[in-house]
């Protein structure tokens, strides 16, 4: 079989393609932005909140896409069901949550943490958007039927998830560590305070 010539060049040797390139650099700086955004929470969850507020103008001016909105509603609601779980399965195998304040501090850690739920809201919520323009998805639907369904189907997941923190006596917030007073100075002789004797 003969050898390639040293002056044939390859596609091994030119390296990644400029659009591989410029895909990688876009990937990269949105992946920075994305964890420089991660200890502001509150800006996070106002673009979240302004996001859904012009999907709603979207949908309410053109009068449809109602599948869209259901679809959109499941999502959020599966994910925020991940958001109120642990971790960790109580009637499974693994550690136990705590169920007294006795034993070692242990925070409540979500199956979904804060930053995951948010994140797959934002991008739930924009491609829901993108959906809107695409005519295909606007099926004709009598919509008070899907918000009938909806809201019992949010009833009876919450009713079945409260049921399981009263369950295994577990709430889904964690506050932090107790913090107890510093301790007096120990007296000595006249009322100085005594300094404790460094060991060694």
């Amino acid at each position: 079989m003969a050898e390639p010539s040293p002056n044939t060049t390859t596609e091994s040797s030119l390296g990644p393609s400029f659009s591989k390139r410029v895909a990688k650099t876009i990937k990269y700086r949105f992946q920075n932005y994305l964890d420089r955004s991660t200890p502001y929470v509150v800006g996070r969850w106002i673009f979240l909140l302004f996001e859904i507020f012009l999907y709603g103008l979207r949908v309410y001016y053109i009068k449809g896409y109602h599948i869209v909105t259901y679809a959109l509603a499941i999502f959020i609601l599966n994910l925020f069901i991940g958001f109120l779980s642990p971790i960790e399965d109580p009637e499974g195998e693994g550690p136990l949550l705590p169920t007294s304040d006795k034993g070692e501090f242990k925070p409540f850690m979500r199956r979904l943490p804060e930053f995951k739920f948010w994140y797959g809201n934002v991008k739930a919520v924009f491609t829901a958007f993108i959906c809107t323009f695409i005519p295909v998805f606007n099926v004709p639907v009598f919509w008070p039927i899907l918000l009938m369904y909806f809201f019992v189907l949010f009833i009876l997941t919450m009713k079945r998830q409260i049921k399981h923190m009263l369950k295994h006596k577990y709430i889904p917030v964690s506050f932090g560590k107790k913090s107890y007073a510093k301790a007096p100075p120990v007296a000595g002789k006249g009322g100085i305070p005594k300094k404790l004797d460094k060991a060694g």
